[in-house]
């Protein structure tokens, strides 16, 4: 039998803010004795366990909602709290005092920022006049082509506290990946920083954004943030002010009083397979989401400390700033994991005091690589939570973050997307943590696993849906009138139920593993087969780095390709491609053993840092990708076009 990893003392149970939570409901709701009882309630129930949430969270409205769910039968077209009014950035700003509200670290020693609640209250309060000045008004976009800094985190809330609604991405994106999001969403007033630091490096911003400007009529100002520069040069820039010449000095925010499904935010698909999707999240649904999922799941609380290795285009930078309306304190983090040595993310949780730290399995699989061992060094006292996404962690993950990390820690796996700005599967402080299973679905979202007729099934891999609708789903796609690319987005397959895409098992214990995309899965013979049951086996091997597979249509079948990004000085000879194939056998199933295993310098990834599964089998199949501006290293395709070994039996 599987065996926990780690299981909560009574202790950690009697304080959790879940334990509190079941107590308040179990007032009006007989019989919830446990999570899984809890569960059952918040799905069956949802037009009371969304108001218990709502209560419980002390979320702040100037009116109250007149019903909790309309039309909740449709999916899309269920809609939530009407009647209510309330401003997404007063939620976030309910705390006004001098406990920390952010802390900014980065790569270069010396820069460090703190900023309290009252300070952060009253630079919002002067960035948003100016933003009111400058003719911004409730539905207008503001977006940020900014790194992971406090400035980032007031303009989004300046902006919405307007009901702006704020859109974001990385300054590492070209000029094609910046237009191909906010040309679609033709932004009034743009924010961005001179530049940034990343592994030792400065990489200017502000030719990128001229660049950005000259096919970007909608933008009136460009108002730019001093990061690595005291006094950057934007004279070249029309349109551009500095960041302190464009503040006023306003003490008071006008929140203004908008609808539930308001939108809040712009996301966007990661743009792969195409133009991304521009995906509208309302303030209402991710407001209530987040909380539920970092005051219930994740045990946020006050006095916590919360981190997230991230970057702001990355819909865990949306999560993580929510943290503000649990009045926490929230470290941001900007520059490489890894410099200017692979333990800075330890040490600045260490000297920061970090209570919660989350970042990515790849992170995770990196440091075990590193041979990082953090609790050697650092005492980590403080530190209570582990969340890990973006992709599966693999049980060896696991086992190392409990062997050389920490021993008492909850660990949890989490699992959602950009889609629903937030999770279908969560950590939980009253759960056990067995080694590759994320341990809960969340708390009223009616997630299952469905096979290919559409039945659901438990204990074998199938499509993750979720069959009832939940507050954050989007509320439309902008320039999607008809809500065509919204329906064939999640819809198409089964009517009036959400496919996320995702291939997942729903396991004994009633927690969930989550083996990689569904539109990626491998299909040879017929079998399904996640991606993830490889790399698992893969890179278990000291001469793998990481690794990729795809399936190739091939003689009216599917083979299994793998490509391996092999340690420096390793060659991929018939030994080591025979190590790797008995490796996959022995430890999945023959199908899962790759019909051709080749060399690659470097595997394509998207600008968060996930592999392009899609994008490289597109091109094995001499497919367009599309959209090469989404990747981080679109360069890297080229190792995989016109393979003479995939011409070959």
């Amino acid at each position: 039998m599987n065996q926990p990893l780690w299981t909560p003392s009574d202790r950690v149970k009697q304080h959790a803010n879940m334990t509190q939570f079941i107590d308040q409901v179990r007032k009006s709701a007989t019989g919830i004795k446990d999570y899984a009882a809890l569960y059952r309630w918040s799905i069956e129930h949802p037009e009371e366990f969304w108001p218990a949430v709502w209560k419980f969270c002390g979320i702040k409205a100037s009116k109250p909602w007149e019903q909790v769910l309309v039309d909740g039968g449709k999916m899309p077209g269920a809609r939530w709290f009407t009647g209510a009014r309330l401003n997404f950035a007063e939620n976030l700003l309910r705390h006004r005092d001098e406990r920390p509200a952010l802390v900014f670290r980065c790569e270069q020693d010396g820069k460090r920022v703190c900023l309290s609640y009252r300070q952060l209250y009253a630079q919002v309060a002067g960035l948003a006049d100016a933003l009111k000045k400058s003719g911004v008004r409730s539905g207008d976009r503001v977006a940020g082509f900014m790194p992971n800094r406090p400035e980032t985190v007031i303009a989004m809330l300046a902006a919405a506290s307007l009901g702006a609604i704020w859109s974001s991405c990385s300054p590492d994106f070209g000029i094609n990946g910046v237009l191909d999001r906010f040309g679609q969403i033709e932004p009034k007033v743009l924010f961005t920083c001179d530049a940034y630091y990343y592994a030792g490096k400065t990489l200017d911003c502000l030719e990128r954004i001229r660049g950005v400007l000259e096919k970007l009529p909608s933008v009136e100002k460009l108002v730019v943030v001093s990061y690595v520069n005291q006094q950057p040069d934007v004279s070249r820039i029309g349109r551009a002010v500095h960041w302190r010449d464009f503040v006023t000095g306003a003490a008071e925010i006008e929140f203004a009083q908008l609808p539930f499904d308001h939108p809040a935010y712009i996301m966007y698909s990661s743009g792969t397979t195409g133009v991304p999707k521009c995906i509208v999240h309302g303030a209402g649904g991710t407001l209530i989401q987040h909380l539920k999922e970092l005051m219930l799941h994740t045990d946020l609380k006050r006095e916590d400390v919360i981190f997230y290795f991230t970057t702001c285009g990355w819909m865990m930078w949306n999560w993580l700033v929510s943290s503000l309306a649990a009045g926490a304190t929230v470290l941001l983090y900007d520059g490489s994991p890894f410099h200017p040595d692979p333990d800075v993310l330890w040490r600045i949780a260490h000297e920061e005091g970090i209570t919660i730290f989350g970042t990515s399995a790849k992170y995770l699989s990196a440091a075990e690589k590193f041979s990082l061992r953090p609790q050697q060094k650092y005492p980590l006292d403080r530190l209570r939570i582990i969340t890990s996404t973006g992709s599966p962690l693999l049980p060896e993950n696991s086992e190392y973050v409990y062997r050389d990390i920490k021993s008492d820690v909850c660990l949890s796996s989490i699992s959602g997307g950009t889609d629903i700005i937030s999770c279908f599967a969560l950590g939980n402080p009253l759960l056990p943590v067995y080694p590759g299973e994320l341990q809960c679905r969340g708390l009223g979202m009616a997630v299952e696993i469905w096979n290919q007729d559409g039945k659901p099934v438990r204990g074998q891999p199938g499509e993750l849906v979720c069959v009832k609708p939940f507050p954050s789903m989007p509320v439309f796609f902008w320039n999607d009138a008809d809500g065509k690319k919204y329906h064939e987005a999640y819809f198409d397959v089964f009517p009036n139920v959400w496919r996320h895409g995702d291939w997942a098992e729903l396991t004994g214990y009633d927690g969930l593993i989550i083996y990689g995309r569904s539109d990626a899965t491998l299909n040879p013979g017929g079998v399904r087969i996640g991606t993830a049951e490889i790399y698992r086996q893969v890179e278990k091997l000291p001469e793998v780095v990481e690794s990729l597979a795809v399936g190739q249509d091939w003689q009216g079948d599917v083979r299994v390709v793998l490509f391996v990004r092999l340690r420096e000085g390793v060659q991929l000879d018939e030994a080591l491609a025979g190590t790797i194939r008995k490796t996959i056998r022995d430890n999945t199933s023959p199908r899962h053993v790759p019909a051709k295993i080749i060399a690659v310098p470097d595997i394509p990834r998207t600008i968060s840092g996930k592999i392009t599964e899609l994008a490289v089998r597109n091109v094995i199949h001499g497919r367009p990708v599309n959209n090469t501006e989404a990747l981080a290293n679109p360069q890297a395709l080229a190792h995989y076009r016109n393979l003479p070994e995939l011409q070959q039996d």
